[in-house]
This record gives C-alpha cells, sequence and structure tokens, in this order.
C-alpha cells in the first residue's frame, strides 16, 4: 500500500474512508450499530410473543382432539389434576357428557379423580332427571352426600343397588318422600347386612315422609356409625317406648330442637360434573323420550304400591310429595341423634340400659316364658340374628 494513499471500508452497504473513520466522532458508528440491534431486541420480543401464541393454539388443538375423541382414552389416571379439569370443562362445555352411551366417558373421569368429579349430588324433587340419566348417574361412585328426597323411588327402584355398591364414602344419604315401606328400607340394607360392605361410613340417613315403623328399626343396626336419624312423620310417634326402643336398638336419643342437618339447606351439587347435571335436566325439560315416560310411568306404579298400602290402613301420605296434605304434630320433627361419648345426655324420663344389654334382657324374658324348655344363652343370640338374614333376604342378596 502506497504512502499517502486512501483506504476504503464497506460497511453495511456503505463505502468509508479509513481516515475519515479515524477523524469523525465515534458516535455515529456506534449510532449505526445501535440501531442495528434495535430491530434485533424487537424482533426477539417479537418472537417470544409468536412462539408463546404457538404453544397456547397447540395446547387448545391437542385438547380439542382429546374431547373429540375421548371414547378411545382408556384410562386418566396420573394425569395431573389441572389438566384433568380442563379437558373435563372442554368435553362439558361441547356437551359430550349429554350425549348417548356417555357413561363411559364419566367414568374415565371418576376412576382418576373420584370426588373432584361429584362429592355431592343433589336430585330433591328432581325425579324425571333420576330416571332419565339413571345409567349416568351410576358413574358417580365416589359421592359422599346424595338427597333422593320425593325421587318416588317405592320399595323396588334400582338405585339403591348403586348406593349400596359406593366404596363407603357416602356419609349423608336422604331418602325421604319416597313411598318407602318397612320392606323397603330392608331391601336398601340387605347386602350390608349380609355382605358386611357398602354404606359403612353413613353418619346421617333421612327416612321422614315414608310410611315406615318403628319394626324397620332393627334393619339399621348394620349402620354402625349412624349418629343422627330423620323418622318425621312417619308411622312412629314420639312416646317414651319409642325412645326406648331407638336407644336400646341404635343407641339414638331424640333431639328436642330439629338438627339442622335436616333442612336440607345445604343441599346442593357440588364438583366438576355439576354444570353436565344441570344440562341433562335443561335437555330433559324440554322434549321427554316416550321411553323415559314409559320409565317414569312404571316408577310411579312402584312408589304409589308403598303409599296406597299406607292409606289403606288409614295413615296420611306422603306429605311434601303430594303437597296440601295436613302433617300429624304427633309425628313432626323426629329427630335423632348420638350422644357423645364422655357426656350423660340421656332425658331423666327414659331410664334404660345402654344398647349392649338389650340383648340380655330379651334372654331373660324368654328364659320366663313357661312354654318353651331351660336353654343356654346361646340360643337366644341365634334368634336375633336370623333375623336379619331370613329367606326373603336371601333372594334380595341373590337379586344383587
Amino acid at each position: 500500500m502506497m504512502e499517502g494513499s486512501s483506504v476504503y471500508v464497506r460497511e453495511r452497504g456503505k463505502l468509508w474512508r479509513v481516515c475519515d473513520l479515524a477523524v469523525a466522532p465515534a458516535a455515529p458508528p456506534a449510532g449505526t450499530r445501535a440501531e442495528s440491534r434495535a430491530p434485533t431486541d424487537n424482533h426477539c420480543r417479537m418472537s417470544s410473543r409468536a412462539e408463546g401464541s404457538l404453544h397456547t393454539s397447540l395446547f387448545q388443538i391437542t385438547l380439542s382432539f382429546v374431547v373429540d375423541h375421548i371414547h378411545l382414552v382408556e384410562s386418566l389416571v396420573g394425569f395431573p389434576e389441572q389438566i384433568g379439569r380442563e379437558v373435563f370443562a372442554a368435553a362439558a362445555a361441547g356437551h359430550v357428557f349429554s350425549r348417548p352411551n356417555s357413561a363411559k366417558a364419566l367414568r374415565l373421569f371418576a376412576d382418576a379423580y373420584g370426588d373432584l368429579l361429584l362429592g355431592s349430588l343433589c336430585l330433591r324433587h328432581r325425579f324425571p332427571l333420576l330416571h332419565e340419566r339413571m345409567e349416568e348417574i351410576r358413574a358417580f361412585r365416589c359421592l359422599k352426600s346424595l338427597d333422593l328426597f320425593g325421587c318416588r323411588l317405592g320399595d323396588h327402584h334400582e338405585i339403591f343397588q348403586h348406593v349400596t355398591s359406593l366404596p363407603n364414602s357416602l356419609v349423608q344419604l336422604s331418602v325421604g318422600g319416597n313411598g318407602l315401606s318397612d320392606s323397603g328400607l330392608q331391601r336398601l340394607t340387605a347386602p350390608v347386612r349380609m355382605r358386611r360392605s357398602g354404606l359403612d361410613g353413613l353418619r346421617v340417613l333421612d327416612v321422614s315422609y315414608n310410611p315406615v315403623s318403628e319394626k324397620a328399626l332393627r334393619y339399621l343396626t348394620c349402620l354402625t356409625k349412624l349418629s343422627q336419624l330423620d323418622v318425621s312423620q312417619t308411622e312412629m310417634r314420639i312416646s317414651a317406648g319409642l325412645q326406648r326402643t331407638m336407644w336400646a336398638v341404635l343407641g339414638l336419643l331424640h333431639s328436642h330442637t330439629p338438627l339442622d342437618l335436616f333442612n336440607h339447606s345445604g343441599c346442593r351439587t357440588g364438583g366438576w360434573a355439576e354444570q353436565v347435571v344441570d344440562q341433562w335436566e335443561a335437555i330433559g325439560s324440554e322434549t321427554p323420550p316416550q321411553k323415559t315416560v314409559e320409565e317414569s310411568r312404571r316408577s310411579a306404579l312402584c312408589f304409589s304400591d308403598g303409599r296406597q298400602r299406607w292409606i289403606r290402613e288409614g295413615r296420611s301420605s306422603c306429605g311434601p310429595v303430594d303437597g296440601g296434605v295436613e302433617e300429624d304434630p304427633s309425628r313432626a320433627e323426629l329427630h335423632f341423634y348420638r350422644p357423645s361419648t364422655g357426656g350423660a345426655e340421656e332425658p331423666p324420663s327414659v331410664a334404660v340400659s345402654p344398647p349392649e344389654e338389650a340383648p340380655r334382657r330379651h334372654q331373660q324374658k324368654r328364659k320366663q316364658h313357661p312354654g318353651e324348655r331351660g336353654v343356654s344363652q346361646s340360643p337366644p343370640r341365634k334368634r336375633s340374628f336370623p333375623s336379619a338374614l331370613t329367606a326373603e333376604d336371601m333372594e334380595l342378596l341373590r337379586s344383587y
């Protein structure tokens, strides 16, 4: 290179002379480089936003694909709760669970998420919904609270099989106002008494407004954790004899004030499937199919069996179900509860022996009978057990 000659450099499409770069201030080149970096930063931010949008779209695409092919999914066990809820919400929004044969899809979520899917179900006076969606309701196997008040069940409804097959999660059950007789209560508790399974955790039971008598209390002895019972407006009337029987058989005392659990003010459906239950009711209220009408007629006939029997005996019918029926004050608000173990809450007017001594008193009465031979204490114990294992019970057992 000759001395005194000029050196030129091309940078970013422009020709620069080296001597001019040396003399000129450093700001312009630096500014040029700064300007070249600025679009790069903006581009990075734009790329980041574009990538986020791409990821969201990909999730939505995948979610839609899973919902459209939910019938092909074998199991959701192990999937995070958040993902399961997103999939269920998308399926519910698309009315997937309102289609025919949707029970399989509901069981898919019930097996994976249990009571998160549905922990409480209130079907109070919603008997059309129960009869139309019986197959789908069976998918809810982790219910803690079930209200079937006024659903016209009668003594032989198939919901009893589902209730007794729940995996000991049910804590509160209401079957009031259903024309349930003593035989119906026997049928309800038969699997529990004979198989020693089901309803082990039941603590609250409502059988009010049913033609059940004091004799039906023996069918409830299998509910070992039962702590609150409502027998209002039944064939039972408050008396010292009823209080003694209730204490001797179930270990329950009469409550002089109504128990809050039996006012049903907190009856609600809770869980992911709450929206689905509302969809079922909305669809059923539009145009009920002929099959549903026929099933409702059959159910009404079953319901009327117990009710008509009660009427023939001169008893009042199921008050809240029919409406306008005058209630019997002597049978109103019959609430019973289990006292705390530490306190002596037994009323002074009811002096009875504790529940475990009741069989012994029964044995003494049998010994004093003049027409019987003297026997040991073991035969009376055997007599108390077959009362829960009659021939009718065995037939019920085979039907389950």
